[in-house]
């Protein structure tokens, strides 16, 4: 591209022109050159006319000349007056885009060389009138979106429509995620949450609670049932075991003796623990429970060993293997209930969804509290980015080829700016043909 763009030959950079080097070629599309080829044709119409007059008044003049009569005047007059008229919009409207015969008049092609400052203007005249905050926010206000938006919600099909929308988005999301990317960013938060998170003393006021409130006798009942069964299914281990482990000096039959009366007091102390809700162990195991949930809450040495413990958990390979593939199972859950149109995670977004439009169309104080967080949001963005907005449309234009945004201007607009010179020569003769006939009527 030339460093300087050129208007019929002549320099066109003037004051702040584009078509420097870097300047942007404008897209001319083929509806630009329909039009231009409109313009074309009302060019040619607008000059034709002024022929016309030029090619009136020679003849009236002749006419005048040749003792007419007093008509020749007032055709000539007519005729004259219109092609000053012709000529001077001719003038007015080929500035605008060029220099007219290619000669350096002051304040001619002023588009492409004060496209730049046009570019400002504009930019400052959309900013101040419509990148206002306070124009911005009467606007929303008169929309009343939050009404708007709420009675669609509320219209039937709306709300499996933005459920459908929102399973797809979701699916997608899931699709684009690297599972491992998520797995390690899961890890790391829930083992970070879990590290900062002091687990010793929540555990013991939770533990005070369930055995204040009896909550650890199930357990109990079931540990003492279970005990007992494990007795009687495993009887010739418990007393082979106690009597491998007597003296070596005592008699055989003696040790398997002891090591049946064990199993047998074994079994009745498991059994009256089972059936004896009052029995010694039982409150044995409330006081440990109880004074090991007071040590937990308020014994620093205690409090200690249980952060050391968690710690230690953490750090196992298991315990983060299992906080890793916890991810794998919550995205195959939500990816199988957002493909399932009747799955409770769609069934609860589509009850959600109508309920809040229902409610957003008829809550008038709902409804003021959205539009005014969406006026606040919408001016808070108009008012801070403004000027960066403004700047697109003058940095846009001033990134303009000169020659080639006055064409385009020219295509879009000229040809209602030839009915100017079309005006300009009919009521210029109206005109002339009105002077002529006043002078003629005063001087008597």
């Amino acid at each position: 591209m030339a460093a300087v763009g050129r208007v019929d030959g002549v320099n066109a950079q003037g004051d702040g022109a584009g078509g420097g080097t870097g300047a942007t070629a404008v897209r001319f599309t083929a509806s630009d050159e329909a039009k231009q080829r409109g313009v074309r044709r009302m060019k040619a119409f607008a000059t034709g006319l002024l022929a016309v007059a030029t090619a009136v008044y020679a003849l009236a003049r002749w006419a005048g000349a040749s003792g007419a009569g007093a008509w020749a005047g007032y055709l000539e007059s007519a005729a004259e007056a219109g092609m000053v008229g012709a000529l001077a919009d001719w003038f007015a409207v080929t500035a605008l885009f060029r220099r007219p015969f290619g000669l350096p008049i002051p304040h001619t092609a002023i588009i492409p060389t004060k496209k730049d400052v046009f570019g400002r203007s504009l930019g400052e005249f959309v900013g101040d009138n419509f990148l206002s905050g306070r124009v911005v926010r009467d606007r929303l206000r008169a929309l009343r979106i939050a009404r708007r938006a709420g009675e669609w919600l509320a219209a039937p099909g709306s709300a499996e429509r933005v459920t459908t929308e929102a399973s797809a988005a979701l699916r997608g999301v899931l699709a684009v995620l690297r599972d491992e990317d998520v797995q390690a960013v899961v890890g790391e938060a829930v083992t970070r949450r879990a590290a900062a998170q002091q687990v010793a003393q929540p555990m013991g006021r939770m533990l005070g609670r369930v055995v204040a409130d009896g909550g650890h006798r199930g357990m109990v009942d079931l540990v003492a049932r279970r005990l007992r069964d494990w007795l009687v299914e495993h009887r010739e281990e418990v007393v082979a075991r106690i009597a491998e482990e007597s003296p070596g000096w005592t008699p055989k039959f003696i040790d398997h003796q002891v090591g049946v009366r064990v199993h047998k007091e074994l079994l009745r102390f498991a059994e009256e623990v089972r059936d004896d809700p009052q029995h010694p162990a039982r409150g044995a195991v409330d006081s440990f429970l109880a004074d090991f949930a007071a040590e937990l809450r308020t014994d620093p040495e205690t409090i200690a060993r249980v952060e050391r413990a968690k710690a230690q958990l953490l750090g196992r390979p298991e315990v983060q293997e299992l906080i890793a593939s916890s991810w794998s199972a919550v995205r195959s859950l939500v990816l199988d209930a957002a493909e399932d149109e009747d799955s409770e995670l769609r069934r609860r977004i589509r009850d959600g969804v109508r309920s809040f439009g229902e409610r957003l169309a008829s809550d008038e104080r709902l409804q003021a509290k959205v539009d005014g967080w969406l006026e606040g949001a919408a001016g808070y963005v108009v008012d801070t980015y403004r000027h960066e907005i403004t700047s697109l449309i003058s940095e846009t234009v001033a990134g303009w080829d000169a020659v080639e945004a006055s064409r385009k201007i020219e295509a879009n607009v000229g040809r209602d700016l030839q009915f100017i010179r079309i005006n300009g020569t009919v009521v210029g003769a109206l005109a002339g043909l009105l002077i002529h006939t006043v002078s003629v009527l005063v001087a008597g």
